[in-house]
């Protein structure tokens, strides 16, 4: 990953340890209650992969008793991890993509609201992606997978393919940088993917037409199987996103002003309350900002918070960064990873930082969502995270105007109880979070994501289930 180059270390911090009493009267553990959207405290755990699906996306027992180990914290929600909605090969991700995957997800709902006694809520987030390939080696791209084209033949003065590409092969990277195009070359150094402007192949240019209908029926499925919400995914990398993004250049009246490019997600959202009725909650998780260059700025956010709320979501979770547009370069065989770059730092910042540091690093940018929401009339509850880790930065968000709900992801991960120890005056008893992201470098691998504080202790009690490779456990230890 990406990091600033001033690297100031930055230590968490448990701040002010309330009493039972004074966290029994706070903010961050009252109800809310919004339309549909009804919360035991503001208190949320955001979607997270945590790679335990099989590889067909059924749930498995292991991700089952992970969320059963983040329910025993009590949070007012779990977002359950992103969960595609087509029923197409995707590893070991979530699918909702069918009928036969609602049992499975059933028995992910019944571990949330056993876990945590009822008091938290069940939510999954819906998402789409395209596709994207592994970087190639650089002679099997240019024998198999560049497609020859006049431009080519004419920057070589040639007409035969096969002399065209034993050309190339043996051209070094300053001379095929001026015979590749921008996305030759990209496919080249970081391997092919998708993008929502690719309107010359057929599925990409149906995308509006398609998407609508394949949100809505992984919905109907996520309320069958018991789910108290849904979360469309409109972040990061992904379709949705790219849509919102001011890179999103169609000409079809889903992309280049802001108007269009909003179009295709209010239209994904009205087939989803369609679907599923109003009295089902249904929210989004969209960037505060992309953070890549020619991106989307806080000011695109708050118009789409404002648009997102006149349509009727019941919720909207504030996130930032996390594109491939300026992910790292990943090895030959490897595919990017859209959390390498600057944008994915922004996303998921370590402790080592720049002056700003690695807490609370979208807090300004929702807060004008926030409020441009209000200034246009309503009221729909906002959802920030970003390296919240302690009552006194959770608090001070909700007191501030900040935020609604207050969302914690890799805090939730370190400690899945924190928020039940802190309403029961044992915040002293919580593992901070060192913001080390040993979490992120597995995730990135597709491993079992675990926490560094916790994966190897007491690896051989009875009962311990373990990663694949039976080196680390896979969820806390009991009374951790």
């Amino acid at each position: 990953m990406w990091h600033p180059p001033q690297r100031i270390a930055f230590l968490s911090d448990r701040g002010r340890v309330p009493s039972a009493e004074e966290a029994a009267a706070s903010r961050l553990f009252s109800p809310l209650e919004h339309g549909p959207l009804t919360l035991s405290s503001r208190t949320w755990v955001p979607a997270m992969v945590p790679w335990r699906a099989d590889d067909e996306g059924f749930a498995t027992l292991a991700v089952c008793d992970w969320y059963r180990r983040l329910a025993q914290g009590q949070p007012g929600a779990i977002v359950i991890e992103a969960t595609g909605i087509r029923d197409v090969p995707s590893g070991p991700l979530l699918r909702a993509g069918h009928d036969r995957y609602i049992d499975g997800l059933r028995d992910v709902v019944r571990a949330i609201h056993e876990g945590s006694d009822g008091k938290t809520k069940a939510y999954i987030q819906l998402i789409d992606f395209l596709a994207i390939k592994r970087r190639p080696e650089r002679q099997k791209f240019f024998e198999r997978f560049l497609r020859i084209t006049e431009r080519h033949r004419s920057l070589l003065g040639l007409n035969d393919e096969e002399a065209i590409r034993n050309r190339l092969i043996g051209m070094g990277d300053e001379e095929l940088r001026t015979l590749l195009d921008a996305r030759e070359w990209e496919s080249l150094q970081q391997g092919a993917r998708e993008q929502v402007g690719d309107v010359e192949l057929p599925h990409i240019r149906e995308l509006p037409q398609v998407l609508p209908e394949l949100f809505a029926a992984a919905a109907v499925r996520a309320k069958t199987a018991g789910f108290d919400g849904i979360e469309l995914h409109y972040a990061h990398a992904y379709t949705m996103a790219s849509f919102l993004s001011p890179k999103n250049m169609r000409t079809d009246g889903y992309g280049g002003s802001r108007e269009h490019r909003v179009r295709l997600p209010l239209e994904v959202f009205a087939a989803v309350r369609r679907a599923v009725s109003v009295d089902f909650s249904v929210g989004c998780r969209f960037l505060a900002e992309e953070c890549i260059e020619s991106g989307g700025t806080v000011e695109d956010a708050m118009f789409y918070g404002v648009e997102f709320a006149r349509a009727g979501m019941d919720f909207l979770s504030l996130s930032r960064g996390g594109k491939f547009d300026d992910a790292k370069q990943p090895k030959v065989g490897e595919a990017a990873y859209p959390y390498t770059g600057i944008s994915g730092y922004e996303c998921m910042p370590q402790y080592l930082s720049d002056a700003q540091g690695p807490f609370g690093r979208n807090l300004a940018a929702t807060k004008a969502v926030r409020d441009a929401v209000r200034a246009a009339g309503f009221t729909t509850p906002i959802v920030v995270a970003g390296g919240i880790h302690n009552f006194s930065q959770a608090e001070a968000a909700l007191a501030d105007g900040i935020a609604d709900i207050v969302g914690s992801a890799r805090q939730s991960i370190a400690d899945p109880e924190w928020w039940k120890k802190l309403r029961e005056g044992r915040g002293d008893a919580v593992h901070l979070c060192e913001y080390k992201n040993y979490c992120e470098g597995l995730d990135q691998k597709h491993k079992e994501v675990t926490c560094q504080l916790w994966d190897r202790v007491d690896l051989n009690a009875p009962g311990t289930t373990r990663t694949k490779d039976g080196k680390r456990r896979l969820i806390p230890p009991p009374g951790w």
